[in-house]
């Protein structure tokens, strides 16, 4: 097991992000030695790191003169490409066994895919629920339907307040590891103080556990909801776990419908996490394999714009991005609708260019790796793949957030005014991005209503959304630093 630099550096993570991962790995490494396992672990400051994986692995190649590689296929496009070059290199067979954190393996995946126009998710769900049994009776999903979506976007209630997360004990290994992070990535985005993530598997075990009482009842209805000081709400906040082994898909959706089936929680609450496991998760994966390394240059809408500073820095007066940028920095995590509907649907909107937002994205999140990054982000967010992943881009005004969330009401722009002094900048930015985007989306089936309601709209309206866009694109980045070094760009 190794630590390098190029894991750490690929783009300007979190500084939880690196601290977890470290943590987690260094725990895995004392569970093998307990049990009788040797590990020849190379820590990132042990003397002679010499920060790469093919360069650790020749080293390892000298230090134990292996007959043969077993290694487990990668998440990543540039790890798998690294690791095909491998078995040429070390001059001795390389085998690379299928990843066990998933239901649905690549080759399944491509079978499912082949011959088929669209890739949409609900078919490929669908599948997986047949497949697996989860949530069917006989040949039928429970309760008859398969999707429950349209029950699962409630605004969360004032009355109503989530239970207190729970929270783990930072012991020796973590507090070094996190030592080590702010020692070497000082200037990384993200407040390590508070770091409370399980570390080991005994602890993610308990973390879904709590998450399956006390969360999971009300987790259906308001998964769509966002709200000020409560970043969590009633997500699991497991998928960080699940991405880095410590938890097991299968295991996770065992448990919310054991519950279900108890009768401690409704149906549309396990069906609705369950479909972001088996369904959503196993999909974006499987669409990453099939589509890349193409995928990733694809840009449909043409986007070019720099990301905006306050991404960084979290220093806007929208309440909604403020909160949203905020929760990150604290605590490596938002839930799906912050990352879609508010810094997302403001990327989309800015006409920001997909491998800035992507990137932005990929270091910031806990969970983030760029299998499930990137087509959530290329697909869903920004619509750079010209609908390969959605019907549809997740553009959407001021309204939209203003129902969702209580963001609106300490923000100094008014939901309600369109254009001029007040206007949410998400209003008018979003008729100016049909305008500027008329040709690639106008004949979209799932459009035609707001372009007719674009076609009625009167001039001077038209005239007021063009002028308040512009004006307001051309000063978010009016206090950007001189200089701002990330891996990937260069900000002069």
């Amino acid at each position: 097991m190794v630590e390098v630099v190029e894991e750490t550096t690929y783009v300007p993570h979190h500084k939880q992000k690196i601290a977890f991962i470290l943590s987690a790995m260094r725990h895995f490494a004392n569970e093998l030695r307990s049990a009788g396992i040797e590990v020849d672990y190379v820590a990132l400051g042990d003397a002679g790191n010499t920060g790469s994986f093919s360069a650790e692995l020749d080293r390892a190649i000298e230090r134990h003169n292996p007959d043969r590689i077993v290694i487990t296929e990668p998440g990543e496009w540039r790890v798998r490409r690294m690791m095909d070059d491998w078995g040429g290199r070390f001059d001795r067979p390389i085998e690379i066994r299928a990843d066990d954190r998933f239901l649905c393996s690549i080759a399944d995946f491509r079978a499912w895919a082949d011959g088929r126009k669209d890739y949409r998710m609900e078919y490929f769900y669908r599948e997986m629920r047949r497949r697996t049994g989860l949530l069917m009776d006989g040949d039928y999903p429970a309760g008859g339907t398969g999707n429950l979506d349209t029950s699962n976007r409630k605004p969360l209630p004032a009355s109503i307040q989530p239970p207190k997360r729970i929270c783990f004990d930072i012991d020796e290994i973590t507090a070094e590891v996190i030592m080590l992070t702010n020692r070497c990535y000082p200037d990384n985005f993200g407040n390590i103080d508070a770091f409370n993530w399980a570390v080991s598997r005994e602890d993610a075990l308990v973390a879904l556990a709590h998450f399956i009482e006390f969360y999971l009842p009300l987790f259906g209805d308001y998964q769509d909801a966002m709200a000020a000081d409560e970043p969590f709400l009633f997500h699991a906040v497991l998928s960080p776990y699940l991405n880095i082994g410590l938890l097991k898909p299968w295991e996770v959706c065992i448990a919310a419908e054991a519950a279900f089936r108890s009768g401690s929680v409704p149906l549309n609450a396990a069906e609705g996490f369950i479909r972001q496991i088996l369904g959503w998760r196993e999909y974006v994966r499987g669409i990453y394999w099939l589509e890349m390394p193409g995928y990733k240059s694809r840009n449909a809408l043409s986007a070019t714009r720099q990301l905006p500073w306050f991404y960084w820095s979290g220093e806007t007066d929208m309440h909604c991005l403020k909160c949203a940028i905020e929760d990150t920095k604290r605590s490596a995590y938002a839930h799906h609708i912050q990352r879609l509907m508010v810094t997302g649907n403001f990327a989309l909107l800015a006409g920001v260019n997909p491998a800035e937002i992507e990137e932005w994205y990929l270091a910031f999140y806990a969970d983030a790796f760029e299998w499930v990054e990137l087509p959530n982000v290329h697909g869903m967010v920004t619509f750079a793949d010209g609908g390969l992943l959605s019907s549809k881009p997740y553009a959407a005004s001021g309204a939209y957030i203003n129902r969702m969330s209580n963001y609106c009401q300490r923000c100094v722009y008014d939901p309600k005014i369109k254009t001029g002094r007040g206007a949410c900048p998400f209003n008018f930015l979003y008729w100016n991005f049909l305008i500027q985007n008329r040709s690639a989306l106008s004949r979209n089936p799932r459009m035609k209503m707001a372009y007719r309601t674009l076609d009625h709209m009167e001039p001077v309206k038209i005239a007021a959304v063009r002028r308040d866009a512009r004006d307001f694109l051309e000063q978010i980045n009016e206090n950007r630093p001189q200089k701002f070094r990330s891996n990937l760009f260069d900000y002069n």
